[in-house]
Parts: structure tokens; C-alpha cells; sequence
């Protein structure tokens, strides 16, 4: 039921999506242009401009929102995310280098963003696990929240310095990207983040068991005869991949994989066979929402999605903090 809801929400705010912009399209003329009856201009607003970017906002709120549930499940810590521990920043380092040095115009260089994400991710996403790992303790969930903060800060760094030696249009691509934009809004980019989406999250969902295992603590987890690292491995290759795909088109959008796990978990409970899909479904709506209301709410001019974002989470964030320390 609670999925039905959400699947019915999602659809409601589609609908809303569509029919919102600086070209105002009626919900009529949207269905007409649906069917092939709109004119040629109605046809590119709809299928080349708002339909791609509807859709990449999904997958990637869908994304993102199952890698902050399997790295919240993993690390049992209510406030990992891949925002937070760096692993998006990791990601968004490689890309904002190819974005510096190479031009992105190209089909090719399309899906090789996603690829060149994942590797930035992954590197990051090893150096904060190995920091944070002590022999015979295994990973502490404050150490791995504090190393990533740490990773995040010392990249964000280097992003900043890199960004001095921009000519201003690639300075102004870059800034964009930093604050959050879907800026890969044709058919091209959701055919290479599509792959990753529709691989990774059923296999997310395969590893339930494995994730309400190892939400028991590591004793618990091996005297069930679960083998620990080796499953915590492959479940953060997982939550990277998914991470470094869907920041690779949408930015540095934070807070969508902290949010997104923690309204499922309060809608289903903590049984990770409901809270990935379920995560997966608010992250696809919340993203979908934030973006709707970004490009209409000072139109003509447009508020990046991940400032919407962060307008929404970082309250929550704090909230979740207090409560933390409480």
C-alpha cells in the first residue's frame, strides 16, 4: 500500500512537472503532445527539454537515495550518506577534471563521465574506509562519518583551487555543477546513467538480507556466519556505483541520500527487503519535486536543484544531529 501511495505521488508530480515551466503548456496540450497531435515547438519543449530532465531527476533521487541506505545500513550510522562521507565529492573531483581539460559535447565522452565518477568515488570511497578501519575493531561508525567529513573538506579544497584556473564559460559549467544542476538534460545522459540504475538497485535489493544481517553489529553478523568484509565490500561498490553515476549528470545534489532512507524507515521500518525500494521511490519524489520547484518558482530564472535540496535536508540534517546527541 505504502508503495502504491508513493508510485501515485511520483505520478501526480510527473503530471505537475510537465505541465510547469517558463513555456506554459496546458494539461491538454501536454496530452495532445503526448500522442503526436502537438505542434513541432510543444513537441521539443516536451520531449527534448522537460521529459529527460523529469527522468534523469528520478534516477538520480532514486540513486542516490538507495546508496545513502545501504551506506547508513553498512556503517550503522543514522547520518552516512554520500554526501557527507566525501564520496560524492570524490566523484565530483574526476568529473570537474574532465570537465576542466576536455570538452563534454561528444557521445562518447557522455558515458565516459559516469565511468570516470565511479573511479573518483571508488578512490575515495577506499581511502575513507581504510582510514577509518582499526584491526580488530572493524569500522566505527563515528570515525567513518568524521574521516569522510575530513576527505569531503581537503577535496572541496582542491575543487576550489582548480576552478581559479577556468576560462569563464568552463567556470561557469563548473559552478553549475558544484551547486547541484540537472545539467544533463537530453536523452543521451539518461541512456548512460539508465545502465547503472536498473544493474545496481536490484542487486542492492538482493543484498537485504545481508543488510539487516549486518545492521546487527559485526559479533552478531559472524556468529551468524555472515562473511563481514567481504559482504560490506561489495555493498559499498554498490552504493558507490550508484553515487558516482547519478552525480555524474545531476552535480553535487547532497542530503537526497540522508533524507530519503530515513522518511522509508519511518514509513516501513528498518527490514531492508522494504527500505531500499521504498527509499528508492521518496528519493525519485523528492528529487523530482525539488527540481519542479526550482525552475518555477522564479521563472525565468532557475534555482539549481540541489539548493532546493538543501533548503529541505540541511534543517533535517540538524535535526537528526540533536537527536543523535540526545
Amino acid at each position: 500500500m505504502i508503495i502504491g501511495i508513493l508510485i501515485l505521488l511520483i505520478i501526480i508530480a510527473f503530471i505537475i512537472s510537465m505541465n510547469s515551466g517558463h513555456m506554459k503548456l496546458g494539461p491538454i496540450t501536454v496530452l495532445k503532445t503526448l500522442f503526436g497531435f502537438g505542434t513541432k515547438q510543444q513537441s521539443t519543449i516536451l520531449f527534448e527539454f522537460r521529459l529527460p530532465r523529469i527522468v534523469i531527476s528520478m534516477l538520480v533521487g532514486a540513486g542516490l537515495a538507495v546508496s545513502g541506505c545501504i551506506l547508513q545500513g553498512i556503517s550503522r550510522n543514522a547520518l552516512a550518506d554520500p554526501g557527507i562521507l566525501g564520496i560524492n565529492a570524490g566523484a565530483g573531483l574526476m568529473v570537474m577534471l574532465y570537465i576542466s581539460f576536455f570538452t563534454t559535447a561528444t557521445i562518447g565522452s557522455i558515458f565516459l563521465v559516469p565511468v570516470l565518477a565511479l573511479i573518483g568515488a571508488g578512490a575515495t570511497a577506499a581511502l575513507i574506509y581504510t582510514l577509518s578501519y582499526k584491526k580488530n575493531e572493524g569500522i566505527s561508525p563515528i570515525r567513518l562519518i568524521l574521516t569522510g567529513v575530513a576527505v569531503a573538506a581537503g577535496i572541496s579544497s582542491v575543487m576550489i583551487v582548480l576552478t581559479l584556473r577556468l576560462n569563464p564559460d568552463k567556470y561557469q559549467m563548473v559552478a553549475t555543477w558544484l551547486a547541484g544542476s540537472i545539467w544533463g538534460a537530453n536523452w543521451s545522459y539518461v541512456l548512460s546513467l539508465l545502465p547503472w540504475i536498473i544493474i545496481l538497485i536490484p542487486l542492492a535489493m538482493y543484498k537485504a538480507k545481508i543488510m539487516n544481517v549486518l545492521s546487527l553489529g559485526d559479533q552478531t553478523a559472524t556468529g551468524l556466519g555472515a562473511p563481514i568484509e567481504r559482504e560490506r565490500i561489495i555493498l559499498l561498490a554498490i552504493a558507490v556505483g550508484l553515487s558516482g553515476a547519478s552525480v555524474a549528470v545531476s552535480g553535487g545534489i547532497g542530503f537526497v541520500g540522508l533524507i530519503g532512507p530515513h522518511l522509508a524507515k519511518r514509513i516501513v521500518g528498518p527490514k531492508h527487503q522494504f527500505l531500499v525500494p521504498t527509499s528508492a521511490l521518496v528519493g525519485s519524489l523528492l528529487m523530482l519535486v525539488s527540481d519542479t520547484v526550482g525552475r518555477v518558482i522564479l521563472q525565468p530564472s532557475e534555482i539549481p536543484t540541489g539548493i532546493v535540496v538543501a533548503v529541505l535536508g540541511a534543517p533535517y540534517f540538524l535535526y537528526l544531529l540533536a537527536k543523535s546527541k540526545s
